[in-house]
């Protein structure tokens, strides 16, 4: 079942008149994980902050966005609001920018969660210390009470996973999750998307550069350059027939890197 699908979405810097997003079309599917993959500059994470209409102010943005048919491009801001977190829900690249940093980080959970459901306090808790320990937090009613400051990025990251986790959105927009992260939390920040996946029907957007992931994760690949859709395709199709001479030196770059990588380990074996 189509879950969300976005029609001719433009982007533009009104200051600048440089188009940033030139006509970008693509679907989703329910329970399904969509991949945009390209170099920093491409479009993807502007792409993603169009449909949750939280571009800044100086970009300007035309075309169709449908959440379950529902025209999301008619909505006024107070409307949008009430989509956000139960409908469409997105876990930033910085966790850090996620939560007031005045504030410990129940109070950003509470607010949340009072927003979509007439939960009492007590409920919240116990909902997200249970959504916290499934994503390996550990003391999280302890943690609940510390400020985004104390905590690490991968740690904040897990955070927003068992927010997700609690309000089970239509669409789960991922920007970028493991980008600031060191390799044991991007593994597990992977591993529980994936558990999303599994035990949820939402749909996932997954933005990311890097290809070992998204090969991992994905079921379709939607490639950006300049702005622009180059390439989209199923993710096996993606990998192992390129059509696009972008996609093809993605693709290669990262086979590059990776057998590099294991020359210099094997070497260092012998050494």
């Amino acid at each position: 079942m189509k879950i969300l699908e976005v029609k001719n979405l433009n982007v533009w810097d009104i200051h600048t008149g440089r188009i940033i997003v030139h006509n970008t079309s693509f679907k989703l599917e329910e329970g399904r994980c969509l991949a945009i993959v390209g170099e920093s500059g491409s479009g993807k994470s502007v792409t993603c902050r169009a449909i949750m209409k939280l571009n800044k102010r100086s970009l300007q943005q035309t075309g169709e966005i449908f959440l379950k048919n529902e025209g999301l491009h008619q909505l006024s801001e107070r409307q949008m609001r009430r989509k956000r977190g139960k409908h469409l829900y997105m876990i930033l690249q910085n966790g850090m920018t996620a939560f007031d940093p005045s504030c410990v980080i129940k109070v950003h959970l509470q607010e949340t969660l009072q927003t979509h459901f007439d939960w009492k306090e007590k409920e919240i808790e116990q909902k997200m210390i249970q959504a916290m320990e499934s994503v390996n937090l550990k003391n999280a009613k302890e943690l609940m009470h510390k400020y985004p400051h104390q905590l690490s990025g991968g740690m904040l990251q897990r955070i927003m996973i068992a927010l997700a986790l609690v309000l089970e959105p239509d669409v789960l927009i991922a920007d970028e999750p493991t980008t600031a992260l060191d390799t044991i939390s991007q593994y597990e920040v992977v591993e529980q998307l994936m558990k999303i996946r599994q035990n949820m029907k939402s749909a996932i957007i997954f933005i990311s550069h890097d290809l070992g992931i998204v090969q991992k994760i994905a079921d379709e690949v939607l490639v950006m350059k300049d702005g622009e859709v180059v390439e989209q395709d199923d993710t096996q199709t993606i990998f192992v027939n390129p059509q696009h001479e972008y996609t093809k030196y993605l693709i290669n770059t990262r086979r590059a890197l990776s057998d590099n990588f294991k020359n210099v380990m094997r070497e260092s074996l012998y050494c």
